[in-house]
């Protein structure tokens, strides 16, 4: 047996340390601040321990530096193990994910080894907890799932600094050597690598790759949530020098080969602040009696040639990003707001999605054509929502068409089985520093119902098209005759469902659940709670419960909207997907096609993942302003609804301002509370009171934690 086999713990850990150092050392400082060393009695061990390893001639030392002497044998290593990603709660606890595997692997925070959030581990299983989930323990990291993380930059010592992660991006402090510090100072928000880790007892070792901004500025905060999200702001310089040398100058030759529609009258709706138009409509009454609506589309695959630096960064990018105080554009400034923007009274290139639709919403005929525009007017959402109440206006009767249009299809959508959610939304007011300053919710106009149902009416007829294609075809059906990209909604999970009515069962909601559940049953209970206190909960209740929507050539129809086509086209400034449709529409009305079913499969797997991460940094950065505006509140007494009940404590909404926080268990005074796993409340022991779903509150602003992004109330007596 050698010598290192006879090994303590924390003897294995220092030799790990050193060994693994740039130069096989480390100062003796250093090495206790990677062991995250700090009482007196902490640091009288580890000088026994190092003294220890140096008189059996593993270590020796020279002055406060110690080096490393001997080679430890590795371990060998067990074979039979699960493949998976990992995710890891602040408290170390693993849950790794296995595909094909219906529960995760539950793994306790002293067997996770060396991973960190997202990494693809190889787990063997080791059992299974009481109610049946089985536990593991992480035996090697297989590939890192992250190539930075976002943090805090600390100077502990003379020579010895830590980064604190954020708590979305890892769950473990790094320490950080002097040469690898890159001019980070104390209290800097900072992007940081991996460098590596030796032992789970020990800290990581980390570099910093580039500094946000000071802790707690709001720079700092909103370029953590995209570094938390993996989401990039700035493009790189050779992308924005090669969007510069894109022409504005549309050649003659290429308006004489589209329809010219720079004649017809086409007008845009978008929100005030908006700068990159996707859309615009022109719409007339045929002699028929008929709608021709004409849905007009910004060519970027025009401008975005396949295979060039410029697609290449907006496929990665795969989606524009909308936070609450700034957008980080798919495509550079050029573009977005520029050449591709369907700016009013400049001439630009489209592709247009022709209908021919009865005044019921029957789609009769309609044609896909490239095309060149000329916005004659831009509307706002508030504008043309003025138009359509009565205000005079030279487009009017334009408008009043297409409002009439958007009513039928939004009753034939609704008929057919689309889903009616319609969740508050929260708009902050901002002064010059970013600081919310106040918090209003967004109305919903009929202006904003109007250009949905001409975007959704296009978006479907394009993905039916496709259909088309194949049955006309003559050709035996196959994956790969005219494969296309779908925007695809699976039906719900009907366990899910079955939590979502257990839920509102204590509300005297009755919601029926079965195997073949229709959107019309989830309408019906939406429809009963309309107007109700409940509303929003059973809403966001329902939302939750709904699968994800997906991109994918394998079309299963969209659950949510009650189409069995769909696709996303009218969007490509700021989604990829959009950029893929357009290609293959142009690809097979040219008789030519560059892609095949497994392609757009994995394409579909990027997007889909791509899109989930914009949508999670929108939503921590609503949170985010959320717990800044109540950090200004503290003391203060909202009026709330309970909107979630757990063990730990109640989920409570605040109903002006829709911020939700919680009121912990231990802060329910007067009573020892119990959670009812049938009633989902909280019930006092002695008085029976109980905290349920659905139930007014009125909470005092107790404390608020930016960098976790944490709202906790009292009850407010």
């Amino acid at each position: 047996m050698s010598r290192s086999s006879r090994l303590s713990s924390l003897e294995e850990i220092v030799v790990d340390l050193i060994k693994s150092s740039p130069k096989k050392s480390l100062q003796r400082e250093v090495l206790a601040n990677a062991l995250a060393i700090t009482s007196k009695k902490e640091h009288r061990r580890l000088d026994k321990v190092v003294t220890g390893l140096v008189s059996k001639g593993m270590l020796k030392r020279d002055g406060k530096t110690i080096h490393f002497k001997t080679i430890k044998p590795s371990k060998k290593q067990d074979r039979s193990l699960i493949k998976g990603v990992i995710e890891l709660t602040v408290r170390g606890t693993g849950y790794v994910v296995v595909e094909n595997m219906d529960e995760d692997i539950m793994i306790p925070r002293y067997d996770t080894n060396l991973s960190l959030p997202g990494d693809i581990v190889k787990v063997k299983v080791t059992g299974n907890k009481k109610n049946g989930q089985p536990k593991g323990k992480v035996i090697e990291i297989a590939a890192r799932g992250k190539e930075f993380y976002v943090g805090t930059f600390r100077k502990t010592g003379e020579k010895t600094y830590i980064i604190e992660p954020d708590q979305k991006s890892a769950h473990i402090n790094f320490f950080v050597l002097k040469e690898n510090i890159n001019k980070a100072s104390n209290n800097d928000k900072v992007l940081f690598k991996l460098k590596k880790w030796v032992h789970p007892k020990a800290l990581p070792e980390a570099e910093v790759i580039s500094i946000l901004g000071k802790s707690g500025s709001n720079d700092a905060n909103i370029l953590s949530i995209l570094a938390e999200n993996e989401l990039k702001a700035e493009f790189p310089k050779e992308i924005e020098k090669f969007a510069e040398q894109i022409p504005v100058e549309i050649p003659e030759e290429e308006f004489a080969r589209r329809r010219d529609m720079r004649k017809e009258f086409v007008f845009t709706i978008d929100p005030a602040d908006a700068k990159d138009f996707d859309d615009a409509l022109s719409i007339q009454i045929l002699a028929n009696g008929n709608y021709y609506l004409g849905v007009h589309i910004a060519d970027v695959s025009y401008y975005v040639g396949a295979g060039t630096m410029l697609d290449k960064e907006a496929y990665s990018r795969g989606t524009s990003v909308y936070l609450v105080d700034r957008v980080i554009p798919m495509l550079p400034e050029k573009l977005s707001n520029g050449v591709c923007s369907l700016r009013p009274n400049e001439d630009k290139l489209t592709y247009s999605c022709f209908m021919e639709i009865t005044p019921v919403g029957e789609l009769v005929n309609y044609s896909i054509e490239e095309t060149a525009i000329h916005s004659k007017h831009r509307f706002t959402y508030e504008q043309a929502q003025e138009v359509l109440d009565g205000a005079n206006h030279k487009y009017r009767r334009e408008l009043k068409h297409a409002e009439k249009l958007a009513k039928a299809l939004l009753k034939k959508r609704f008929k057919e089985g689309a889903i009616d959610f319609d969740s508050p939304e929260p708009k902050f007011v901002l002064d010059q520093r970013g600081t919310p300053i106040d918090v209003i919710i967004k109305k919903r106009i009929f202006a904003h119902r109007l250009i949905e149902e001409c975007m959704l009416m296009a978006n479907k007829t394009v993905a039916l098209h496709i259909d088309n294609l194949r049955k006309t075809s003559g050709k035996r059906k196959s994956k790969n005759l005219f494969p296309f990209f779908y925007r695809i909604h699976d039906k719900p999970d009907a366990e899910k469902l079955a939590a979502v009515a257990a839920q509102v069962a204590p509300l005297d909601i009755r919601f029926e659940v079965n195997d073949t559940m229709t959107p019309k049953q989830i309408n019906n209970l939406l429809e009963k709670v309309k107007g109700s206190p409940a509303e929003t909960i059973v809403n966001d209740l329902l939302l939750r419960s709904m699968a994800k929507a997906e991109y994918s050539p394998g079309n299963i129809g969209h659950f949510g909207l009650g189409f069995p086509h769909y696709a996303h086209f009218t969007s490509p400034i700021r989604r990829y997907p959009d950029v893929i449709v357009h290609r293959l529409l142009k690809d097979y009305a040219s008789g030519t096609s560059g892609n095949n079913f497994e392609t757009l499969t994995k394409h579909g797997e990027h997007c889909s993942t791509r899109e989930r991460a914009a949508i999670d940094a929108e939503r921590d950065s609503v949170k985010l302003k959320q717990v800044e505006f109540l950090s200004t509140k503290i003391g203060e007494i909202f009026n709330g609804v309970i909107t979630g009940v757990i063990e730990r404590g109640i989920f409570v909404n605040l109903k002006n301002v829709h911020c939700e926080g919680m009121v912990k268990v231990s802060d329910l005074t007067g009573d020892y509370y119990i959670y009812n796993p049938n009633m989902h409340a909280l019930v006092g022991k002695s008085s029976g009171r109980a905290y349920k779903l659905g139930d007014d509150l009125k909470v005092k602003v107790q404390n608020t934690d930016i960098h976790k992004r944490q709202i906790d109330f009292t009850l407010a007596h």
